[in-house]
């Protein structure tokens, strides 16, 4: 019996952080958000390039099939999830509520829908491998030191 697809929302592509923005042409999130919440400061802090290099090391992009989900709304839903401990299910919700970390996920604008089926959060581990969560996850605990 075949399996019915997961659903998953429209995902923007990996935009580096370090890409020239010029003035005038900021996102929305750019010229309305509070500066100093946490998810925006994070979201500065976090090197997104060099995770997102990593990522592709243990997580291939195949030349044929569904393109994958932009690495920064993969792992960043993982950070989202393991700091506010929230359950696969919550941090999905979580995630299509708040603008804040729709735009720590490197989203453009507010969007109401889910980013993806909750249960892939189980590929994603699969994927990905203790081994290489701690991999990134030392790289974002570096910048504490």
């Amino acid at each position: 019996m075949k399996r019915p697809p997961k659903k998953r929302a429209q995902a923007p592509d990996y935009v580096s952080p370090n890409q020239l923005v010029l003035a005038g042409f900021e996102s929305p999130f750019d010229q309305k958000l509070n500066p100093t919440n946490r998810w925006v400061i994070l979201a500065h802090l976090i090197p997104w390039d060099e995770i997102y290099n990593l990522y592709l090391k243990f997580v291939p992009v195949g030349q044929t099939g569904r393109p994958p989900l932009n690495p920064r709304i993969v792992l960043g839903s993982l950070i989202i999830k393991y700091m506010c401990n929230f359950d696969d299910r919550e941090t999905v919700d979580q995630i299509s509520e708040n603008i804040y970390m729709q735009y720590f996920l490197g989203y453009p604008s507010f969007t109401n829908e889910t980013p993806f089926d909750p249960s892939l959060f189980v590929e994603f581990r699969k994927r990905l491998g203790m081994d290489n969560l701690n991999a990134i996850n030392e790289k974002i605990i570096a910048l504490k030191t």
